[in-house]
């Protein structure tokens, strides 16, 4: 039994020829070499989005925790083995690691994020040159700010795809003040784009307007026209849902539950009650902060260093000493040189030394600081702009010394952490809910500072839960941290687990040790917020929020580590709650009641998360409250307004038009996704036998193969792979699960995978007789039993046309020696039987009535792929109709408005009581007949215009269908089934 070269050479064309967009097979090779579960929705979307390669892009919309990123990670790796590589992801700065790591693990697409350090790293001469070296070799992952900062270099590059990440944060993009919305406007012009968010309509229909003008420009006409059409016209929303259906897609949870079996998060609430003096410690950093004149602050950044100083002051004590120090240090050194103080930058140095939210530097960086300060009641004028006596100066500096050594010394003579002590009562009675529901006993304890996580670390070793913690953070440096990485080094060397790149290793090593079920793992990782972004914890199911984030989308990317698509368990959140503090209080309320962020099977609602405009933003709201309110009735009434405004925005009205417009109504939903599902599954089972064929064949001589497992071990590199593949044990990837995790996985993507590929496309196949050994096959195939002790000929052509893009086909011609034809499938199932023997020579040439089949076959295939092509045309030739019909519903607005008011005035002509009064209003439609035929004109001009930049786009489509067509015949050969 064996695969011959015919074999090899017919099944590395169908793993990589390039399939129409219209099914699952186009989504072949991404599919294949995903590590993920499939779920039919994601591949509909992905589908939707590689539908028509004349849309410049398209919106896909699910609801949150339905996996908007798998969907777009399978577009990218397909484009990807397509060897369509000029690709680019532009995400919130918060995201990209977790991009980054998406891709790579799950899709083996190699990534750079990119931002100013690594520009600097990389640099290759200018910035284009240094991104035009890295542009194919690598998917590049940048910022919004970055991006719009690099916009000439963007323009440049002939990206095969830009995917848009989080894309509602450009919903304002058509307007002029959008800075970053323009800017991205136009380097992306006329590049495919794939917009992800789950929030497309928050606040009004104009954003769907705004995302519009984002793709492209001539999916709507101007936005007076859009307004008129839709936004003053309730009657106009079924036109409008028919339009957005043609780049818009939207899956909701309630399609899914058939698929996705969700748990539910469950909250508990930890009271601690502070002793009197860890009170007062509280009270006078509260009042430290409220001096009306301060010099510890820098002025630039007094808004921001308040905020994070107000929540370290929350976290713990060992956070606010040490932070209080770096203060008192400033105003030291501003005794001794004024000048160099303005060199520090505080924030900076907090964010770097507590491994805080970079989301503060972006803010800082954005110079929003100053202008919100300004507006805020609790932050007055420093006390330098106060104080111009230098005598002076230096006596309120020494003063400012004196009250922060007086807080720190109070804090550090503190005997007592209620806080920390609670934190043993929360993990005895979470432990006990996991032993209840028959989860795991791993707890992931979440504080927003890393002073805080140092001391939790020390103080639960020496309360009972030694040797069963561990750290995470922004650079996981810690000894025992290192010694875990360097035991899973010694434990994986050698094997594709390891990537070469320390960062991305550490982390892995960590949440390897985190998973680990024998007992030699952790129990509790004590994480900062690095560990809220781009870590899967499914395994996971008890979170402890030690430090609550005031800023919801914080606190929901944290229980999404949890909480998530695979979690077998029921999710338990622990919330911490300071018993005397009524603000805190009333945060920990707003974020369980209002926004339900730690109970049902989803938490918070997109639609309530999405109108949380900016986290920081939120986060500075809560801080005025804290700044200036003291009186327990002024917090009230403070977080009470803030209700109602949230409460404002939970209700709205927009939710109605939202599901109007973006849900799906058909009743065969459920069954169009199961079908989906069905066409993947059974394409990736013939996939799979293809690739696995293609490794026999060109692997032959070169390895010993385990063909139960789907594995070989390949002793030596083969020659012509550059650089060399690792020796050692490979096995196939087949869906989310790799058996053997210590083996190399092994995909189509791999340089050993794409060698064994190439080494078959370019298999001999000379005209030669082969023996298919049906007996030996295995499973029953009814086509080829029939044809048992029989023979004929086989033909196989690829037929491939360029038109909008390329296409392959393959097309088989088969007939048995009486004369029957064999059909497309009859031949394939031929093919999918193994040889008996080596193939042999032939005497006889090919009967003619096999070349005419032939020749009907590839005429069929290019009418098929022409009408397919021609209907991609009429779409993008209606859209373009309906967008100069937008450009003169403006024109003819202004023009009906002036008639209309011509009219009424010759009314009120008519009802005149006086000769002046009747002769002004003359006077008045003499004007406006005026206006009125300079309208007319004014029209046809623009008619004119819009028509002749009508047909020029039509024009240029009609350029791009023009056809090239090539047929090449793989093979012929006499076949007889035994």
């Amino acid at each position: 039994m064996q695969i011959t070269g015919y074999h090899a050479k017919y099944y590395a064309h169908e793993l990589t020829r390039r399939h129409a967009a219209d099914g699952v097979d186009r989504l072949s090779q991404s599919l294949f070499d995903a590590s993920v579960d499939l779920n039919p929705h994601q591949i509909e979307a992905a589908l939707f989005a590689l539908r028509n390669p004349l849309q410049q892009g398209v919106l896909l919309a699910d609801e949150v925790g339905l996996g908007k990123t798998i969907e777009a990670a399978l577009v990218v790796c397909q484009l990807w083995a397509e060897r369509r590589r000029k690709l680019l992801i532009i995400a919130p700065a918060s995201l990209r690691k977790q991009w980054a790591q998406e891709l790579l693990e799950k899709f083996a697409v190699p990534t750079t994020v990119l931002d100013a350090v690594a520009l600097r790293k990389q640099s290759a001469g200018s910035v284009l040159d240094t991104l035009q070296r890295l542009v194919g070799k690598t998917a590049i992952i940048m910022s919004y700010q970055f991006a719009a900062r690099l916009e000439a270099e963007l323009r440049a590059v002939p990206w095969d795809i830009v995917v848009i990440d989080e894309a509602h944060k450009l919903r304002n993009a058509h307007r002029q003040s959008n800075r970053t919305g323009q800017a991205l406007r136009r380097a992306l012009q006329g590049r495919k784009k794939l917009l992800l968010t789950a929030t497309p309509l928050q606040n009004s229909l104009m954003e769907l307007y705004g995302l519009s003008t984002m793709i492209d420009e001539h999916l709507f006409g101007d936005e007076k026209a859009f307004r008129k059409q839709y936004l003053n016209n309730s009657g106009g929303l079924e036109e409008l849902r028919g339009r957005l259906a043609g780049f818009t897609q939207r899956t909701l949870r309630k399609d899914v539950l058939e698929y996705i079996q969700y748990t539910e998060r469950k909250a508990l609430t930890q009271p601690f009650n502070p002793t009197d003096e860890e009170q007062a410690v509280y009270e006078r950093v509260s009042v430290f902060l409220l001096r009306e004149e301060s010099f510890a602050l820098p002025k630039r950044q007094r808004h921001l260093t308040g905020l994070v100083l107000r929540k370290l002051l929350a976290s713990s004590t060992s956070a606010i000493v040490a932070t209080l120090a770096t203060i008192r240090a400033r105003l030291e050194q501003m005794l001794l040189d004024d000048a160099a103080v303005d060199k520090i930058n505080l924030l900076e140095q907090w964010v770097e030394e507590d491994d805080l939210e970079t989301d503060y530097l972006e803010e800082q960086e954005l110079g929003d600081s100053t202008e919100l300060e300004d507006s805020n009641p609790g932050y007055l004028p420093a006390a330098e702009q106060a104080l111009s006596d230098p005598e002076q100066k230096k006596q309120a500096i020494q003063q400012e010394i004196d009250e922060l050594s007086g807080i720190i010394a109070m804090a550090q003579g503190l005997q007592n952490d209620t806080k920390a002590q609670s934190l043993l009562t929360a993990l005895q009675l979470g432990f006990a809910n996991m032993a209840e529901l028959g989860a795991p006993r791993k707890a992931i304890i979440f504080t927003e500072s890393k002073r805080t996580q140092e001391y939790l670390y020390q103080f639960m070793a020496a309360n009972g839960y030694d040797s069963k913690l561990m750290l995470f953070s922004g650079t996981n440096n810690h000894p025992d941290t290192t010694a875990i990485y360097q035991q899973w080094l010694a434990e994986h060397q050698g094997t594709d687990r390891v990537t070469g790149s320390p960062q991305v290793d550490r982390r892995t090593a960590l949440i390897d040790h985190f998973r680990k079920d024998d007992g030699t793992g952790a129990d509790i990782m004590i994480a900062t917020e690095a560990a809220a972004e781009g870590v899967n914890l499914q395994f996971c199911a008890l979170l402890v929020n030690y430090d609550l984030p005031w800023n919801p989308q914080r606190v929901e990317q944290r229980i999404g580590r949890c909480h998530r698509y695979g979690q077998r368990f029921d999710v338990v959140v622990i919330n911490f709650l300071n018993t005397r503090n009524q603000a805190d209080q009333r945060v920990l309320e707003l974020l369980s009641e209002k926004l339900h962020l730690f109970s049902g099977v989803f938490g918070a609602s997109d639609e309530i998360l999405g109108r949380i405009e900016s986290g920081i933003d939120f986060e500075k709201r809560i801080l005025s409250i804290y700044q200036t309110c003291r009186h327990p009735d002024d917090i009230d009434q403070a977080f009470n307004a803030l209700q109602a405004e949230l409460e404002d925005a939970i209700n709205d009205r927009i939710q109605d038009t939202q599901s109007q417009l973006l849900e799906n109504f058909d009743e065969d939903v459920h069954d169009r996704l199961k079908l989906r599902l069905d066409e993947a599954e059974a394409r990736l089972d013939k996939l799979g036998r293809w690739f696995w064929g293609v490794t026999c064949y060109a692997l032959q001589k070169h390895v010993r193969f385990d063909h139960a497992s789907y594995a070989f071990a390949l002793p030596q590199s083969p020659e012509g792979i550059e650089p060399p593949v690792a020796s050692g044990r490979y096995q196939l990837i087949r869906g989310a699960a790799q058996p053997d995790m210590l083996a190399h996985a092994y995909r189509l993507s791999h340089p050993l995978g794409e060698w064994a590929l190439e080494s078959s496309l370019n298999a001999l196949t000379p005209t030669a007789k082969i023996t298919l050994d049906y007996s030996a096959h295995g499973t029953k195939i009814s086509l080829v039993e029939k044809l048992i002790d029989k023979s004929g000929w086989l033909r196989l052509d690829r037929l491939q046309v360029t038109a909008f893009e390329t296409t392959d086909t393959l097309l088989f011609s088969g007939l048995t020696d009486d004369g029957q034809l064999l059909d497309q499938e009859a031949c394939e199932k031929l093919m999918a039987i193994e040889a008996q023997g080596k193939p042999g020579p032939v005497n006889a040439a090919p009967p003619t009535q096999l070349m005419a089949n032939s020749e009907r076959h590839i005429a069929a295939g290019i009418a098929n792929i022409l009408e397919a092509n021609q209907r991609l045309f009429n779409e993008e030739r209606d859209k373009l109709e309906k967008w100069a019909e937008d450009k003169l519903v403006a024109a003819e607005e202004a023009l009906k408005n002036t008639k209309a008011r011509i009219a009424q005035l010759k009314r009120d002509a008519r009802k005149a009581i006086t000769l002046q009064e009747q002769s002004d209003i003359l006077q008045e439609i003499s004007s406006l007949e005026r206006q009125q035929r300079r309208q007319r004109q004014e029209i046809f001009a623009v008619e004119d215009e819009i028509i002749e930049k009508r047909d020029a786009l039509i024009e240029a489509l009609q350029q791009r269908l023009q056809e090239k067509t090539e047929i090449n015949t793989l093979f012929t050969l006499r076949w007889q089934v035994v």
